[in-house]
């Protein structure tokens, strides 16, 4: 039996849907490198200028938690403002909701 065509647009939506999140999750990951790696490396180069034990190196890769966590937030909100409803969407869930109705 082959899908019908209402059921390819959801299987469409949800693949967008998937998509979307795989590409967030990327962002958010590399972000979070990156940020940790500048972090580790300047603290590793002001260590080293300064003569000083890893203090500084720790205090800087502590530092580097709310700048991941702001971050990720930032790149969170940016991609899902972008996300816009279907125009249809709206009336798509009360027809389901009308069907399950019927078939009761």
């Amino acid at each position: 039996m082959q899908p019908s065509s209402k059921q390819e647009k959801q299987g469409n939506k949800q693949y967008a849907y998937n998509m979307l999140m795989a590409l967030v999750a990327g962002q958010v990951g590399c972000f979070s490198l990156v940020v940790i790696i500048l972090f580790l490396l300047g603290g590793l180069w002001l260590d080293n200028f300064f003569q000083t034990t890893p203090i500084l190196t720790f205090v800087l890769l502590f530092l580097s938690v709310p700048f991941v966590v702001i971050g990720m937030l930032w790149i969170v909100r940016k991609t899902t403002k972008q996300i816009k409803p279907l125009p249809n969407q709206q009336t798509q869930s009360s027809e389901d909701t009308d069907l399950g109705a019927k078939n009761e």
